[in-house]
Parts: C-alpha cells; sequence; structure tokens
C-alpha cells in the first residue's frame, strides 16, 4: 500500500504574522487511530508562551504554526513521525496482521489412504470432523488389526491446519469400563466452556446391551473423563445404538439416536444445557430399521440422514433425508441421496457417519464422511477408507444426489 503525502502550502493568518500551515492527515496509515493536534502560538520575539496539545480517536491531521525561518525543524519532525509510523505498520503486515486473510486448496482424496505426519495410516471411524479454534479435529474408533468387535477398539483423535497434515493426538478415553466401544462424538459447550464426547458401548457382547456414555475435558484432544457411562435416555431399557451429536446456533444441543430393542428407532432428544444428559424433550420415531443417524442445519432448515443397518457391510448403505424447521419436527421424508435410481443401490459404497461444516471463504462446506467398510488393499480394518465429498444443495434448498468423485478441492482461510 502507498501512502501519499498533502504538499506543503505556505499560507498568511494573524495579520502581519507569516505562517504556514501543514496537513499530513493522509501521510500516515489509516489504521494509525491517533489524532494528534498542535498549536504554537508564537510571540513577536519568536518565544513560544503557549502550547495547547490536543488527542482524540483517529489521526485526521497534524497542524503546526509557526514563523517561516522555524518551520525546517517542524517539517522535519513531522516525516520523522510519518516515517516511524509508516515502517511500524509496514512490520506488522510482515507478520500477516494487515487484516486481509490469505487462502490455501487443498486437496482431498477418496482412492488414497488418509495418512498423518509421521506416514501412518490415519485409524479414526465412525466419528466426527470438527473445527475448533482455527484447527481442524478428527474424532473416530480406532480398529488396528482386527475385527472391530473387540474390546480393544479405542478412540482416537487427529488435528490438522489444513485437512491435509494430520497429526495423531492420541486416545481420548484413558480409563474407561472394559468394553467394545463405537461412534465418539465431540462438540464443545459454550456455556460450560469444555468439551463433550457421547459415545456408544456394549459391556456384553453376547447381550448387544447398547449404552450412550458421556465424558468431558477442558481441551479438544483430552484425556475425556467418564462423567455417566450409562444416560438413561428415552428409550435406555431397550438398549442405546448409533448416535451422533447436533449444537444448534443457539448453544442447545442434541443427541440423535437409536434404540435397538424398539427395531431400531431413529430419535432426536434435547439434551440438558450442560449436554451430560437429556431433558425429556423427544422429537417423533423419525425412521425404523436404520443406523447412523446424524442431524445438521443449513440455514433455517434442520436435515436428518439415516438409512438401513450395514454392520462393516462393503456394499454401503443410502443416505434417507428428512427435513423440518424444527430440530424436535415434525418431520418430513425427502429424497434419499445414496441410492441409485432403478436399482437402489448406493451410489458411494460407504455408511455415513457425519456431515461436517467447513468454514470457507466463500461461506460454509457441508462435508458427507461415510466409511467404505472392508475397503483396505491390505484387509485391516483400521486402515479401511473414509469417503468425502461436499453436498450440493437445489435452489430450493433440496440435498442433491451424491456423486461418486475420488478427488475434489477446497479453499480454505490461512
Amino acid at each position: 500500500m502507498v501512502h501519499s503525502a498533502d504538499t506543503v502550502k505556505p499560507t498568511w493568518t494573524l495579520g502581519n504574522r507569516n505562517l504556514f500551515s501543514i496537513s499530513v492527515g493522509n501521510l500516515l496509515p489509516g489504521r494509525a487511530k491517533l489524532l494528534v493536534f498542535f498549536m504554537l502560538k508564537v510571540s513577536g520575539n519568536g518565544s513560544t508562551n503557549s502550547r495547547a496539545p490536543l488527542a482524540a480517536g483517529s489521526l485526521a491531521r497534524f497542524e503546526r504554526k509557526v514563523p517561516p525561518r522555524r518551520y525546517q525543524p517542524a517539517v522535519l519532525a513531522l516525516l520523522l513521525l510519518a516515517f516511524t509510523v509508516s515502517c511500524d505498520r509496514t512490520h506488522r503486515s510482515q507478520t500477516g496482521t494487515t487484516g486481509q486473510n490469505s487462502f490455501r486448496t487443498v486437496t482431498i482424496s477418496n482412492s488414497q489412504p488418509r495418512r498423518d505426519v509421521a506416514g501412518e495410516i490415519v485409524d479414526a471411524h465412525d466419528g466426527c470432523l470438527q473445527f475448533f479454534q482455527g484447527r481442524f479435529y478428527l474424532y473416530g474408533t480406532a480398529y488396528g488389526n482386527t475385527d472391530g468387535y473387540g474390546v480393544t477398539n479405542c478412540y482416537r483423535v487427529y488435528s490438522s491446519p489444513d485437512l491435509e497434515r494430520w497429526t495423531r493426538e492420541g486416545e481420548l478415553l484413558k480409563d474407561r469400563p472394559e468394553g467394545i466401544y463405537y461412534r465418539p462424538y465431540v462438540v464443545f459447550n459454550p456455556h460450560t466452556r469444555k468439551y463433550v464426547l457421547w459415545y456408544n458401548w456394549y459391556s456384553n457382547r453376547k447381550q448387544w446391551n447398547g449404552r450412550a456414555g458421556v465424558a468431558v475435558s477442558d481441551t479438544p484432544v483430552g484425556p475425556f473423563t467418564v462423567v455417566n457411562p450409562d444416560v438413561k435416555v428415552p428409550g435406555a431399557d431397550s438398549f442405546i445404538g448409533d448416535g451422533s451429536l447436533f449444537v444448534d446456533n443457539d448453544g442447545t444441543g442434541y443427541f440423535i439416536y437409536t434404540i435397538i430393542g424398539k427395531g431400531y428407532w431413529v430419535c432426536v432428544e434435547r439434551l440438558t444445557p450442560d449436554y451430560l444428559g437429556v431433558t425429556g424433550e423427544t422429537s417423533e420415531v423419525l425412521a425404523t430399521g436404520c443406523e447412523a443417524p446424524l442431524l445438521f442445519r443449513r440455514k433455517d432448515l434442520y436435515c436428518v440422514l439415516t438409512d438401513a443397518m450395514c454392520p462393516s457391510c462393503p456394499q454401503g448403505s443410502g443416505a434417507q433425508v428428512l427435513t423440518s424447521s424444527g430440530p424436535l419436527g415434525p418431520y418430513h421424508v425427502r429424497a434419499n441421496i445414496n441410492r441409485q435410481p432403478g436399482s437402489g443401490a448406493p451410489i458411494v459404497p460407504a455408511q455415513e457417519t457425519w456431515v461436517a461444516t467447513i468454514p470457507t471463504p466463500d461461506g460454509p462446506v457441508f462435508v458427507w464422511m461415510a466409511d467404505r467398510w472392508q475397503s483396505a488393499p491390505d484387509g485391516i480394518k483400521g486402515h479401511d477408507f473414509q469417503f468425502w465429498a461436499p453436498l450440493e444443495f437445489s435452489p430450493e434448498g433440496d440435498i442433491l444426489p451424491l456423486k461418486a468423485i475420488t478427488q475434489w478441492s477446497l479453499s480454505l482461510t490461512q
């Protein structure tokens, strides 16, 4: 940025006294919000008998009136002040605080395994992707080289500044009851300033007695402390299956989940202000025989996605859309965005887990995330691929059918 200086123009004021006025409001950077206005009233013998410095909130001009024989030092001092402030502004520009954002284009691949900075394949499935304090966090279940039905499952989190460079941050729950764990979902509570984790777990594989647990942490990477391993959401006596979290614009939290013993009903429950319990305010039954439900909001429309059960199935499942003007409904059935017309086969052979909201210079991008079970070339479950793709919307706000894309790009604010 180039700053221009006003031309020095001698003026004559105060009768027989030859004086000049210099206005340098444009000489100093506009960000230097300081108005300094000096008036020097000079006596006949040249001595200063009064001085009145004034200050205000922004620098509009700097005016000094002195006899012509003394104007040279004043001009030099004034130019030195302007140069000093200008140099200071240049320094701030070099450190990236000019107020102008820079952008970076990142590429998302669905055909190559996602790796961390150590070169290891990211092992985080059936979880969520969040953006906290300028950084992305990927939460998921780590399966390693197992069938996914053992007590070795654990919750893991990775972080990234740009969705490309991933750092393994560690495990979320250090001390937990022995069991089989799935589907970790983490949100930030603006009321308590805590990070809250809800998860699904089973203490007995034979009974498949699903429960909803909740834990909290002061940081997005944990460790999370279990607060309640068995939250009594409505239907808990019939065992809880898959579930995920949603936080509305006003900070209210919701839990969308399935009830195993009721034929895998899908319901939405409003949470307490601390997100550690439920209020008893529940939606109607939105679907039956379904898994992997999720809830998100775009503008003033609430969208639920869920579909038929797909336990580790390689063919994938659909993504039935339901919409409402409120998080608790009533909901209306819309299209299935992951079913091919006619055959009904999944467009993308994957089971959904989350819709991430990614901030970009052009507004939020909603990214559909799904697990491609049994897709790893080496057969290791922990190496199964995840499919990420941006959702597209019609002018009326309907979600358009998914596309089986192998690679795509988006711009992120640096």
